[in-house]
C-alpha cells in the first residue's frame, strides 16, 4: 500500500473519530441544564460567554489572527446565520428545562428532514424520494410523542421545534453561502445567545462549582464539539459526517438516564425509535447514492 494512500485511510479515520466524539460533546446538553442548579437565563449567559472564549481561542490557534478579520467578512449571510443560531440555541436550552431531554432531542433529530424541505422551497434543490418517504414517518413518530407523550407541554414543543427550524435554516444558510466563516460566525452566535439571555437572567453572581459547571458546558458542549466537528468533517464524506451527527440525539437521552435516572415514556421511546430509523434509513440511502455517483 502506498504512503498515500496510508495517509488518507489515517486521515479517514481520525476524521470519523473527531466527528464521532463532536457528537459525543453536542449530546451532553441535557446532562449540563439538569447538572447546574441555576436559572436558565444565567446559564445561557454563562454558557455563551465560555462558549466564545473557547471557539475564539481554536479559532486564533488555526487561523491567526485572520480569524479576527473575517469577522468583518461574515456579510449578511454571516450575521443571519448567527442571529438564527442564537436564537436556536435560546430555544433549544429552555426546551430543556420544560420536557424531557429524550422528547426534545427526538424532534431535534428531525433537522435534516426539515432541512431537506426548505431547501427545496428555498433554493431549488430538490428533496431524494428517501427524504420525502422518512419524512413521513418522522413526522408520525414526532406526532405520537407531541400527541400522546405526557413528558412536554405546549410551550416545551414549541421551543424544540424552534431549535429544529432554526439549524434547518442555518444548514440552508450555510448550503447557499459556502464561503461563510463559520468559526467566526459561530463565536458570535455565542456571544449574542448570551446577550440576549442576560435580562432574563437572575444575577450573574454563582459559587465556584456552578461556575466550573458553566465553564464546562461553554467549553465542551459549545467550543470542543464544534472545533472537532469543524475539523474532522473536513476528513471524511459529507453522508458519512450527517450519519454520525445522528447519535447526537439517542445519546443525550442516556446520559441523563444514567445520571439521573430520567426514563423516557413509552410513547418517547416508541415515536423516537420511528423517528430515528427513518432518519438513519434516508442518510443511508444517500450515502449509496453518493458512493455510486462519484
Amino acid at each position: 500500500m502506498s504512503e498515500a494512500l496510508i495517509a488518507q485511510r489515517n486521515g479517514h479515520h481520525l476524521g470519523l473519530l473527531l466527528v464521532s466524539v463532536s457528537a459525543v460533546a453536542w449530546s451532553t446538553a441535557g446532562l449540563f441544564t439538569r447538572l447546574i442548579p441555576l436559572d436558565t437565563g444565567t446559564i445561557l449567559v454563562w454558557r455563551g460567554i465560555f462558549g466564545a472564549i473557547g471557539i475564539l481561542a481554536f479559532a486564533l490557534a488555526m487561523q491567526g489572527r485572520s480569524a479576527i478579520r473575517d469577522v468583518r467578512k461574515m456579510g449578511w449571510p454571516g450575521w443571519s446565520f448567527a442571529m438564527i443560531s442564537a436564537v436556536g440555541m435560546l430555544c433549544f436550552i429552555t426546551s430543556l428545562r420544560m420536557a424531557t431531554v429524550a422528547h426534545v432531542s427526538i424532534i431535534y433529530a428531525t433537522v435534516p428532514l426539515v432541512a431537506a424541505a426548505l431547501a427545496w422551497l428555498l433554493i431549488g434543490e430538490k428533496p431524494a424520494r428517501s427524504a420525502v418517504v422518512a419524512s413521513v414517518f418522522s413526522l408520525f413518530g414526532v406526532s405520537i410523542i407531541v400527541g400522546l407523550g405526557a413528558e412536554g407541554n405546549l410551550a416545551g414543543n414549541v421551543l424544540a421545534f424552534g431549535m429544529t427550524f432554526s439549524l434547518a435554516v442555518m444548514m440552508v444558510i450555510s448550503r447557499r453561502y459556502q464561503d461563510i466563516p463559520i468559526l467566526p460566525a459561530a463565536c458570535v452566535s455565542a456571544l449574542l445567545s448570551s446577550v440576549a439571555a442576560f435580562p432574563f437572567s437572575n444575577g450573574l453572581f454563582v459559587s465556584g462549582y456552578e461556575m466550573s459547571l458553566l465553564a464546562l458546558f461553554g467549553l465542551v458542549n459549545s467550543a470542543i464539539g464544534l472545533a472537532l466537528f469543524t475539523v474532522g468533517s473536513r476528513m471524511i464524506p459529507a453522508s458519512e459526517t450527517a450519519l454520525i451527527g445522528a447519535l447526537d440525539a439517542p445519546l443525550a437521552p442516556i446520559w441523563v438516564w444514567l445520571c439521573f435516572a430520567e426514563i423516557p415514556s413509552a410513547e418517547t421511546m416508541t415515536g423516537g425509535a420511528i423517528v430515528f430509523i427513518a432518519v438513519v434509513l434516508h442518510i443511508v440511502q444517500q450515502s449509496r447514492r453518493s458512493t455510486k455517483t462519484h
